[in-house]
């Protein structure tokens, strides 16, 4: 979706999108989290920012600014580990590295932090999509993260609509005739990686990439591990 404008705060993102597509029912935009932040002014200014002893202890080990990571902890609920990087879980459960607090991408000295309620933004903007065309359509909110085990990032899924985020597999049969009992399908994620392919980084410009021709899937919305079933959340907390 390009020709998008560089996003400013107050801006109309749905009104924006369907300027630069012809949308049908059951098709699926992603939507970079940090376009959602700057049209609703989710930015932090440094200069208005004084860290507190954690954080000025932990930029002394990761040699950041310790500003920076004082909205970091601010945009916390916890904090799995402080260094070499700050691992951080933010109030809609995603986890991710400096609660996903960026520096790219805006004006200097100010740092955009990633919607509190992505579930919610993402309903929000597909409920005025459908009030300004008719159309009834998917929204993902996607963000760039590391994986664990693995260099690079890809395009993850912290928010959406319209959709499940998960196809559950359990219950079908294989070729075989075997029952499946584990397989499930993070099916946003996989939407969201190959739209950050599309997005990229660094200066591309492609905020918003519109999918077409998606089967519909059934599931559930239990991407996020629950307190307990998460192995390698209590392994780091050991640490």
């Amino acid at each position: 979706m390009r020709g998008l404008p560089l996003i400013q705060k107050g801006d109309d993102l749905p009104r924006l999108i369907i300027e630069k597509c012809a949308l049908e029912d059951g098709d699926i935009i992603c939507i970079a989290s940090t376009i959602i932040s700057k049209a609703k002014g989710y930015t932090r200014n440094l200069n208005d920012v004084i860290p507190d002893d954690r954080a000025t202890r932990i930029a002394e080990k990761t040699g950041e600014d310790p500003r920076f990571i004082q909205v970091v902890l601010d945009q916390a609920c916890d904090v799995l580990i402080e260094t070499p990087f700050t691992l951080t879980e933010v109030s809609c459960g995603h986890v991710g590295v400096r609660s996903g607090v960026d520096a790219s991408n805006v004006e200097d000295g100010l740092v955009i932090t990633l919607p509190a309620d992505p579930m919610k933004e993402a309903e929000e903007i597909r409920t005025e999509i459908k009030d300004l065309t008719g159309k009834t359509c998917g929204i993902i909110v996607t963000d760039t993260c590391g994986r664990s085990f693995r260099r690079g990032q890809t395009g993850h899924a912290i928010g959406w609509s319209g959709m499940s985020a998960i196809r559950d597999f359990r219950g079908d049969s294989d070729l075989f005739g075997h029952t499946l009992e584990i397989t499930e399908e993070a099916v946003v994620d996989e939407i969201a990686g190959f739209a950050n392919l599309i997005m990229g980084e660094s200066n591309n410009g492609v905020p918003a990439v519109h999918f077409r021709g998606i089967p519909a899937w059934t599931g559930h919305n239990d991407i996020y591990f629950k307190e307990g079933e998460d192995v390698i959340r209590k392994a780091l907390k050991k640490v």
